[in-house]
């Protein structure tokens, strides 16, 4: 029959300091206690573990036989247990993220690659998809956050629920814009009979973004657009305003470069601007683990520099 562990344990720190009174400090227990411990000990054993000398316990050869075995384990599990602690304390183990596709594809990559070279032992399983996609992943489990955009029609579906946390951690504006070319032969007006027949360049066949875009400078939707060409990423949107196919919507800071120099006009009616909001969100009653705060934590940092 194998001893109880408290008991081995007890005899381990008895053997170490060769007295009750000291493995009673080290282990915070009393002297009496330690001493029923190993009373016991030596009735389950059936044999003297110790022979007490002044004030010394000297092991038997029983006890010192005893203590080769139960030193191995002990040392291996103080050990163990030390590793599992720096694994605790230190970033590691699999994240498994969703993001916006674009946000994703542009951000993600680098940015993941300056926090693995700080923390090398940590993966990343990337989810890039649309929002209601990414917060249906993170409801049921299969992601433990995800960044998604926060547009005014996602706004309050997500924000009825309160079962999750949603953080902002970063805004960008949203442009509705054309090239030169297109600008200076197409468009005469910028009021809504002026905008309505032109023609548009739509991310995937999702239209929410011009129903917004008109909906905060007319306080109107159009029901229908006359949509020339249809594409699934930002450069894409970007390629085909450059090739004069009408207007489209993309992340102001895609295009700057081409609006400073002329190349790409910006439509301006208002001084109203469409925003979109990254935010992570989670599980409210989530507990976080260090590895996915230190990510969110140097995603912020490295957001802010760029």
């Amino acid at each position: 029959m194998i001893p109880d562990f408290n008991r081995l344990k007890v005899f381990y720190y008895i053997f170490n300091e060769q007295s009750s009174t000291a493995a009673a400090k080290r282990l915070h227990i009393t002297q009496s206690g330690v001493s029923q411990h190993l009373k016991k000990l030596e009735e389950e054993m059936q044999a003297s573990l110790f022979t007490r000398v002044k004030r010394r316990l000297v092991p038997t050869s029983a006890g010192t036989r005893l203590y080769k075995i139960v030193k191995n384990f002990m040392v291996d599990l103080e050990e163990g247990v030390r590793k599992i602690h720096e694994t605790i304390e230190t970033p590691s183990g699999l994240l498994r993220m969703g993001a916006p596709t674009e946000f994703g594809r542009t951000y993600i990559p680098g940015i993941f690659a300056s926090f693995h070279n700080r923390y090398p032992n940590v993966s990343l399983e990337l989810e890039l998809a649309d929002p209601t996609v990414l917060f249906s992943m993170v409801s049921e489990g299969a992601l433990d956050f995800a960044y998604i955009d926060i547009l005014p029609i996602f706004t309050d579906t997500l924000g009825k629920d309160a079962a999750f946390t949603i953080e902002p951690v970063m805004k960008e504006e949203f442009v509705l814009a054309c090239s030169r070319t297109y600008y200076e032969q197409e468009i005469e007006t910028l009021n809504v009979k002026g905008l309505i027949n032109q023609k548009y360049i739509a991310y995937k066949t999702d239209l929410a973004l011009f129903h917004s875009w008109f909906r905060l400078h007319f306080d109107w939707v159009p029901q229908s657009l006359h949509v020339s060409f249809t594409v699934d990423s930002s450069q894409g949107i970007i390629t085909a305003i450059e090739e004069n196919l009408g207007l489209g919507i993309t992340v102001g800071h895609m295009i700057k470069d081409q609006i400073d120099e002329g190349s790409i006009v910006p439509i301006r009616v208002t001084d109203k601007k469409l925003n979109n909001t990254i935010a992570c969100v989670r599980f409210r009653d989530k507990m976080q683990t260090m590895t996915e705060s230190a990510f969110q934590k140097h995603l912020q940092g490295e957001l802010k520099k760029i």
